[in-house]
């Protein structure tokens, strides 16, 4: 019976994990879009919005890290700092930066439907820097998203090209950062949760975002005497976005990185949904039928990735039996020999 309650609890603890994460994913994005776009809090300055989340999220990661310690700090010199940590915060501001000015033109529901294409950028990208294997069945699924998310495109209401071209952008980015993580961290031993990468990379992408902030945000900001800054909406705004983070941190390390990607496609349906009913943005048909198949690729590639993760750890378990077998074969001809000493003495 406490077997029974144990896994009931455990199980209880995953879906609310799911939960927690799914709701502030889903309020981040919708807040993000109630502050940029023109017709609600209009307040279109993107750079500005990202890096004052990037000071709050920075601040709260320093405090966690080095005041109360309750999140141990990744040993690091400074030549893999600026060698390794830089150029990722680097592609991470840009991935910020353009997603968050994609709001301004798209709607929420047809953002989430070109983020299909996360997989396919990721893919074609770790093919080229050599991180993953070219497979002819993998490569055709990566076609199938991306025809889907183009039939999304097509029968989209609202097409504006310059904002699909933002958003494109930010998945190509934020693509290039995952597989560089790969490369430049996860290869030398360093594992960053979203603390420890919060506290090491939000300060890059805060030095990277002021540059094309004093350029094309601070002149404006400075000419418009009116405005005043609202701590309760950007305060709860930026409170909301360190609280994905920590939800994030909870998540994976709870559960698993593949439970979140399921969990990610539970929460795009869900935004299309809300995007539609609340927001009045328009999803036409042909929309659904191209993020259909963009989903079911998706879903393909996340079962795909789940297999191969339990082969890989059935190999691991395999592996370690065959080590433990041989040690106590070796230990069992130790005594043997040693027996055989003794008698002859």
């Amino acid at each position: 019976m406490a077997v029974s309650d144990g896994v009931v609890k455990k199980i209880i603890l995953s879906y609310t994990y799911v939960a927690i994460w799914i709701f502030l994913s889903f309020t981040v994005i919708v807040y993000n879009k109630y502050i940029l776009d023109r017709k609600m809090y209009d307040w279109p300055y993107p750079i500005s919005l990202t890096m004052i989340h990037m000071a709050f999220c920075s601040s709260l990661a320093y405090l966690l890290v080095r005041v109360f310690k309750l999140v141990e700090p990744v040993s690091m010199s400074r030549d893999l700092y600026f060698k390794s940590v830089v150029p990722i915060g680097a592609l991470y501001s840009l991935s910020l930066w353009f997603s968050n000015s994609a709001y301004i033109y798209l709607s929420v529901s047809f953002i989430q439907m070109l983020k299909a294409l996360m997989p396919v950028a990721v893919y074609s990208i770790g093919v080229l820097f050599k991180k993953e294997a070219f497979k002819n069945e993998t490569m055709a699924n990566m076609v199938s998203i991306s025809l889907g998310v183009a039939i999304a495109a097509y029968g989209e209401a609202k097409f504006d090209t310059w904002g699909v071209t933002l958003q494109l952008l930010a998945v190509a980015f934020e693509a290039t950062r995952l597989v560089l993580i790969q490369i430049l961290l996860n290869s030398k031993g360093i594992s960053l949760n979203p603390i420890t990468s919060l506290y090491y990379i939000a300060p890059c992408c805060l030095v990277f975002l002021s540059v094309p902030w004093i350029i094309m945000e601070y002149p404006s900001l400075r000419d418009n005497s009116s405005f005043h800054l609202d701590f309760a909406i950007f305060g709860t705004n930026s409170a909301c976005a360190f609280a994905l983070n920590l939800a994030v941190f909870l998540l994976v390390g709870k559960t698993s990185a593949l439970t979140m990607n399921v969990a990610g496609v539970v929460k795009d349906w869900l935004l299309i949904a809300f995007s539609w009913s609340v927001i009045k943005d328009t999803v036409t048909s042909i929309n659904l039928i191209g993020y259909g198949l963009a989903f079911l690729g998706v879903a393909y590639y996340n079962h795909c990735k789940l297999q191969a993760l339990k082969a890989s750890e059935a190999q691991k378990k395999a592996q370690q039996a065959d080590e433990e077998a041989g040690r106590l074969l070796e230990q069992k001809d130790g005594e043997g020999i040693g027996r055989k000493n003794d008698n002859q003495n």
